[in-house]
């Protein structure tokens, strides 16, 4: 059974996420936004999604472009979730999962990691 939260609520949850992400780490984030969006785009099933440049593919001719967007679909989540401590879980995977995108890293690297 899906879980019922509010939008407000979900994006403390994406914020307690990034709280846990290494100082260190966060730092060397650049040029990246990261959002709440209700729902993907039509027809894909995902929890979230990075749209951008990684940093290991950024060159020398990288410049004057949009920030990169992270984006966090609050209700696939909610979805396949049960509880609300399931929710808080959810939401600290895949906010890792993209933020890992941004540093290059892909989905095939991620699972070997354990990360999905």
């Amino acid at each position: 059974m899906a879980v019922e939260m509010g939008r407000e609520r979900f994006e403390e949850l994406v914020g307690e996420a990034l709280d846990e992400v290494p100082g260190e780490l966060l730092a060397l984030m650049s040029n990246v936004v990261i959002l709440v969006e209700d729902d993907p785009p039509p027809g894909e099933n995902l929890l979230g999604l990075y749209e951008g440049h990684a940093l290991t593919d950024r060159g020398w001719d990288y410049a004057g472009v949009l920030p990169d967007r992270i984006l966090i679909y609050r209700n696939p989540i909610l979805r396949i979730c049960d509880t609300d401590d399931d929710v808080v879980d959810e939401v600290a995977v895949t906010v890792v999962h993209e933020i890992a995108h941004h540093f290059g890293i892909d989905d095939e690297r991620l699972h070997e990691l354990g990360w999905g």
